[in-house]
């Protein structure tokens, strides 16, 4: 896949306007910034050219292209812990995360991180998914984020099947994603990938944790009653753009928070 450059003011010294990019210098466009003070939040969302955030069979899957394969692999890589809601990880299939690609691994694992990403569920119900109950040989952890609400059965449920220590409990009625943020931190995850779905990136955004979004457009019109990469009450999140890639087609974008 031949990937250009049409806008680049994340590192305007890796590669200008009209250049293909390799591996190492799209590694060098997609870099977390310096979160030794603080975690950084940022979301990885794909869309059609008429706005909608999945095919009309419901999965995102259906829409995606090889270029957004490749940034979603990569922004995978460079991540401490992927965030995504229940219903999100229940729709798509979501599996542990598997292993980082081999030299992000080994840099991963020469910087004191993981392995693997871990992957961190938002649950008002506590409710584990079923695909992610089972542990799997050489995958990332996975963590409950969830709130009292849910009722000390659930959680007692949760603990049983993920380990007591990785069922963090954030808030009365709701998901505090502001303390989930800090408490991935505290546990050695400050590179914070958000993968949705529509509701739980409208929650991060209008809680005032997302840095970051990252938006595939891919080179379709759905139509369909699909929504869009937000959904819920609205949000008022001004964000900036930083880089503008294209692929066969389909355009990749990083919008940060000014």
């Amino acid at each position: 896949m031949v990937v250009r450059v049409l806008m680049n003011e994340v590192a305007p010294g890796a590669a200008g306007p009209g250049d293909v990019v390799a591996d190492a210098v799209l590694e060098e466009l997609y870099a977390y910034p310096d979160t030794g003070a603080r975690a950084w939040v940022r979301a990885n969302m794909v869309a059609t050219i008429d706005g909608a955030a999945a095919g009309n069979d419901g999965r995102t899957g259906t829409i995606n292209t090889e270029a957004d394969l490749v940034v979603f692999t990569l922004l995978r890589d460079l991540a401490d812990v992927v965030l995504v809601g229940a219903g999100t990880a229940r729709a798509e299939g979501y599996r542990r995360p598997g292993p980082r690609g081999a030299q992000r691994r080994a840099r991963a694992l020469a910087q004191g991180r993981a392995a693997h990403p871990a992957l961190a569920v938002v649950s008002r119900s506590a409710h584990v998914p079923p695909l992610l109950a089972a542990p799997e040989p050489d995958r990332g952890q996975v963590w409950m984020l969830t709130c009292q609400e849910a009722g000390e059965e659930a959680l007692e449920r949760a603990r049983a099947v993920l380990g007591a220590e990785r069922v963090l409990v954030l808030g009365e009625a709701e998901v505090d994603l502001f303390a989930a943020v800090e408490a991935l931190r505290e546990r050695g995850m400050p590179r914070v990938l958000c993968e949705g779905g529509p509701r739980l990136l409208r929650d991060v955004a209008a809680e005032g944790v997302l840095d970051e979004l990252c938006l595939t457009v891919v080179p379709v019109l759905a139509a369909g009653v699909e929504q869009r990469i937000t959904a819920g009450a609205g949000v008022d999140q001004v964000l900036v753009p930083r880089l503008l890639l294209e692929g066969g087609g389909t355009l990749l974008h990083r919008w940060i928070r000014p």
